[in-house]
């Protein structure tokens, strides 16, 4: 079976590794690397890779918000998450994202392999971990628990980019050049934000960042 894959991670160990796991299966080739969510993007749509892997705490733009994206622009690629994050919010985040795949770092090992080859095949691979809180999600939570309350304000995938830049430090300026729009406009997407957020200050939209998995620490 040919494999055309795609692997997206801030870290150059990460990305090495997992380029030579996969590639010691035969028919198997790792066609780029992309060091943050915004140039996944761009390789996905230019070289529609059959799988994407994806980190989710990346730089720039997230991995959740790039696979969005991706699904746009490469709508045959299937995405595999390959992240270290298992909370429920984020496996829900992930599932409503698109992905079809969903491996922990830390059983890449045991488990990648057989995720690329069945997310190449338009199926579904989760980590046992994982599949446990897909399971009690598809059963409306068995064991009692109620789900945490969905998110009460919603963002556009634009402004949750501004966001992640903003929330990484960068300024108005900093804002418009990486995404291509005047600093005008980055301070309206700003000053809209703050106010849809009831953010008083540049601290409080760090926190609503992190609490959301937009950026990580």
């Amino acid at each position: 079976m040919t494999m055309r894959i795609l692997v997206a991670d801030d870290h150059e160990v990460v990305r090495h590794g997992v380029r030579a796991l996969l590639e010691a299966r035969p028919g198997w080739q790792v066609v780029a690397e992309a060091v943050d969510g915004r140039e996944a993007v761009e390789k996905a749509k230019r070289l529609q890779p059959d799988v994407i892997i994806l980190d989710i705490g990346m730089p720039g733009l997230n991995g959740l918000d790039a696979a969005r994206q991706i699904l746009k622009a490469a709508p045959k690629s299937g995405i595999l998450i390959l992240t270290m994050h298992e909370s429920e919010q984020v496996v829900r985040e992930v599932l409503a994202a698109g992905a079809r795949g969903y491996v922990l770092k830390s059983d890449a090992g045991r488990d990648l392999v057989n995720a690329v080859e069945a997310v190449g095949r338009q199926r579904i691979f989760f980590t046992s971990s994982v599949a446990q809180v897909v399971l009690k999600r598809s059963l409306g939570r068995t064991d009692g628990q109620q789900p945490p309350p969905a998110e009460p304000v919603s963002l556009t995938h634009r402004e949750r980019e501004v966001v992640q830049l903003l929330g990484e430090g960068k300024s108005n300026k900093e804002v418009a050049d990486i995404l291509g729009i005047s600093v005008r406009t980055a301070e309206t997407h700003r000053s809209n934000i703050m106010h849809k957020l009831e953010c008083g200050s540049l601290s409080d939209l760090v926190r609503y960042a992190i609490r959301n998995h937009i950026i990580t620490v």
